[in-house]
């Protein structure tokens, strides 16, 4: 081989350095931020689906804190039957229900 097929790699002056090694960290920096698997915006929508899961997550957790004080409170048998009536509707033998609405 020719010598002469060589001379683009050679550096004539620092310059043309800086231009290699900033291209280098040009490339490296679109590869991690849009390209990679561990990207920075793979881990913004994770952390935004994290972020909504979480409050979905309390929401949840405040709904099951009110269902264990109904349960707790349906183990009486007077506010059993009391929540029935209220919720479904049930009636004694014998007994007329008339349900009066109201606006609100």
């Amino acid at each position: 081989m020719n010598k002469s097929n060589f001379n683009w790699f050679k550096f004539n002056s620092p310059r043309s350095s800086y231009y290699i090694y900033g291209g280098i960290l040009i490339g490296f920096t679109i590869w991690m931020v849009f390209i990679d698997s561990h990207s920075l915006v793979i881990h913004r929508e994770l952390n935004k689906e994290i972020k909504k899961l979480e409050s979905e997550k309390k929401g949840l957790e405040t709904i099951i804190e009110n269902d264990r004080k109904i349960v707790k409170q349906l183990k009486n048998i007077d506010s059993l039957e009391s929540f029935a009536r209220e919720n479904y509707g049930h009636k004694k033998e014998n007994e007329t229900i008339f349900i009066i609405e109201t606006e609100d």
